[in-house]
C-alpha cells in the first residue's frame, strides 16, 4: 500500500533548518530527558517519516515540542502531518458485528498493547463485557464471505508461520512464565499477523485459516495476560479472540475461549459468571462434537459450582466431565487441546474439592494430577500448591510441608504472577501453623514470593 509523503513534516524540517541527523539527535535526546530513554532514531528514520510512515507515541509530540522551541511558536502534531490518534477506553472490550470492525479492533489492540499503553495496563476486569461477548458469539450469525482484497497475498506458509510461532511460545510461557515472552507474543501479532489482516488478499478457505491461526495466538496472549494477573487486558484479548473465532466458523475455538473466559472468571472469586461462561462454552462445544472440550467446559461449571458452595451440583458436573472424558478420540482432535489430559482433569477436580473442603478426594486427585508431562513446570507448581492444601486439610502437616517446599521452588524459577498468588494461598494456609519448626522457614520463603 503507498504512502502518501508527508509535505508538512518536510516544509517544517526546512523552515526549522534541523538536518535529518541532527534532528534525530534531538528527539533521542528530549526522549531521554522526558523519562523515554533509549530512543535509536537516525536520519533513516526522518527520512521514513516525510516519506508517510507514522512514528509511534510518543514521537510526534516529542517533534512538536523541539519545532516549537526551534520556531518560537506552537506546534502540535498535526501541523506535523502527524494527527493524535484518540483510542477509546473500552478497546478491545466489545465483540464487534462485523469482520472489518474485529479486524480494526484487534490490530488496534495489539498495536496499544505494544506501545504499553496506560490504559490498557490499568484496566480492570468487566463482567458485562464478558456476557456480552458470550452472547454475541452465541447469537451472531455465520461470517459473510471472509475475503480480503489488500496487495499482500496470504499462503499456506504465512498460516503455519503463525501456528508455529504459537506452539513455541505456548511451550516457553509452560516452561518459564508468560512473563519472559509475551512482549514478544504481542510483537509477533503487531509486526506479522497484524499486516495480514488488513492488508492480505485471500479467498474463503484461506481467510477462514487466518482467523483461526489469529485467534489462537490472540488467545495465548490474552491467557499470558491472565497469568500475569493484568486481568483487564487478559478479557479483552480472550473477547477479540472469541471474535476471529466467530470468523473462521470454529466452534471448537470458540468454546476453548469461551472456557478460558471461566476460567479467569473462577480464580477471580466471580463463579456466578464463570458459570454463565462455561455453560455457553459447552453451547459452543455440542456443536463441535470435541468430547475432550466437553469434559473441559464440565468441569470448569463444576469448579465454578464449587465456588458457590452446591457440592451436588459440582458433583453431577465432574460425572458428565468423566462421561465426555471416556468418549475423546485423541489424535483425531485439535492439537490445542493436547494439554488436556487424565492429568489436567485431576487437577481440576482437585481444585473442586479443595474448594469445597474435601482434604481426603483433594489429595486423591492431586497425587493423580503429578502424573504429568514434564514440560509443563507451572501446572506442576500449581498441582504441588493444591497437593499441600488438601494434605493441610487432612491435618498432615508434615507431608504438607514437604509439598509446599518443591511448589516453592519451582515457582521461584517461573515469571509468573499467578505462580506467586498460589504460593501466597499457600502462606495463608499455613498461617495456623506458622510457629511449627517445619513451616516457620516455608511460610518466610512464601513471603519472599508474594506478588508486586
Amino acid at each position: 500500500m503507498t504512502r502518501e509523503p508527508n509535505r508538512l513534516l518536510r516544509q517544517l524540517i526546512a523552515e526549522s533548518g534541523f538536518s535529518h541527523k541532527g534532528l534525530a539527535r534531538r528527539l533521542n535526546e528530549l526522549g531521554a530527558a522526558r523519562g523515554t530513554p533509549g530512543l535509536k532514531y537516525d536520519h533513516s528514520s526522518v527520512l521514513r517519516w516525510i516519506g508517510g510512515q507514522r512514528p509511534r507515541e510518543p514521537v510526534p509530540a516529542l517533534l512538536s515540542e523541539i519545532f516549537a522551541l526551534r520556531l518560537g511558536r506552537p506546534v502540535r502534531p498535526e501541523d506535523l502531518g502527524m494527527p493524535t490518534i484518540i483510542t477509546p477506553l473500552d478497546l478491545g472490550q466489545e465483540f464487534t458485528h462485523t469482520w472489518q470492525e474485529g479486524v480494526a479492533t484487534v490490530t488496534a489492540l495489539w498495536r496499544a498493547d505494544v506501545e504499553r499503553r496506560r490504559f490498557l495496563i490499568d484496566s480492570t476486569f468487566a463482567i458485562g463485557a464478558g456476557s456480552v461477548g458470550a452472547v454475541r458469539w452465541l447469537t451472531s450469525p455465520p461470517e459473510g464471505r471472509l475475503e480480503g482484497g489488500g496487495t499482500r497475498r496470504v499462503g499456506r506458509a504465512d498460516i503455519a508461520a503463525i501456528h508455529e510461532v504459537t506452539r513455541s511460545f505456548g511451550e516457553l510461557d509452560n516452561r518459564f512464565g508468560s512473563g519472559r515472552v509475551r512482549a514478544s507474543v504481542v510483537k509477533y501479532l503487531d509486526t506479522a499477523v497484524g499486516p495480514l489482516l488488513k492488508d492480505g488478499t485471500y479467498g474463503e478457505a484461506t481467510g477462514k485459516q487466518l482467523a483461526a491461526a489469529a485467534a489462537e495466538l490472540t488467545r495465548l496472549a490474552g491467557w499470558m495476560a491472565y497469568d500475569l494477573e493484568q486481568h483487564g487486558l487478559a478479557q479483552r484479548y480472550l473477547i477479540q479472540a472469541l471474535r476471529l473465532a466467530r470468523g473462521a466458523g470454529d466452534d471448537a475455538l470458540g468454546g476453548e475461549i469461551l472456557a478460558g473466559m471461566a476460567h479467569q472468571a473462577i480464580y477471580m472469586s466471580q463463579p456466578a459468571h464463570a458459570l454463565d461462561l462455561a455453560r455457553a462454552a459447552q453451547l459452543a462445544a455440542r456443536r463441535s462434537g470435541v468430547q475432550t472440550l466437553m469434559a473441559s467446559c464440565h468441569v470448569l461449571e463444576a469448579h465454578a459450582q464449587a465456588g458457590l458452595g452446591d457440592a451436588r451440583s459440582c458433583s453431577a458436573s465432574l460425572h458428565q466431565a468423566e462421561l465426555a472424558f471416556d468418549r475423546r478420540s485423541p489424535g483425531r482432535e485439535p492439537a490445542w487441546l493436547g494439554y488436556f489430559d487424565e492429568a489436567y482433569l485431576a487437577a481440576k477436580f482437585a481444585h473442586c474439592f479443595r474448594d469445597l473442603g474435601d482434604g481426603p478426594r483433594a489429595v486423591r486427585q492431586a497425587r493423580r494430577s503429578l502424573d504429568m508431562d514434564g514440560r509443563y513446570v507451572r501446572g506442576r507448581m500449581f498441582n504441588l500448591s493444591l497437593l499441600a492444601a488438601g494434605l493441610l486439610q487432612c491435618g498432615e502437616l508434615e507431608e504438607a510441608c514437604g509439598v509446599a517446599a518443591g511448589a516453592l521452588d519451582l515457582a521461584g524459577e517461573l515469571q509468573s504472577v499467578r505462580s506467586r498468588s498460589y504460593a501466597t494461598d499457600l502462606r495463608r494456609r499455613l498461617e495456623p501453623y506458622r510457629r511449627e519448626p517445619a513451616v516457620t522457614s516455608l511460610y518466610e520463603r512464601a513471603r519472599a514470593l508474594a506478588p508486586v
